[in-house]
């Protein structure tokens, strides 16, 4: 599988370090679409912190991705639900570092969630 970032620079605002405007992907095999993923421990809780619930949410990525032999470095689309825009830099942070600095398509977006102590939702599509 092949990965090509897609960043035009002329006619269009410019891409950051951790953001591309788009990912080509070519040869792969299988696609995985992930819902949206919460900061739940096993019992189905959310952690009480943003930092704890970006943690979990990782933590359950990575197994939700490992079910499918995939791992984040097979992730080429992520989107981000906060509930406070407050939490847009800690959220960036978290995905740059689980990302291992790999710049992905993403999208954050502050909407009210299902439940007042979900702070943090992310959905991703996976390609291997």
């Amino acid at each position: 599988m092949e990965l090509l970032q897609r960043n035009p620079t002329e006619g269009i605002y410019p891409a950051t370090d951790d953001y591309v405007h788009a990912m080509e992907v070519r040869g792969a095999e299988r696609l995985l679409f992930v819902s949206g993923t919460m900061g739940l421990d096993a019992d189905g809780k959310p952690a009480e912190t943003l930092t704890e619930q970006l943690e979990l949410i990782w933590s359950n990525l990575r197994t939700i991705l490992a079910s499918a032999d995939m791992t984040v470095d097979n992730i080429v689309r992520l989107t981000s639900y906060l509930r406070d825009a407050s939490d847009a830099e800690a959220n960036a942070a978290a995905r740059t570092a689980a990302l291992g600095g790999r710049a992905v398509p993403t999208t954050a977006l502050v909407v009210q969630t299902l439940d007042s102590d979900w702070l943090v939702e992310i959905e991703v599509v996976a390609a291997g």
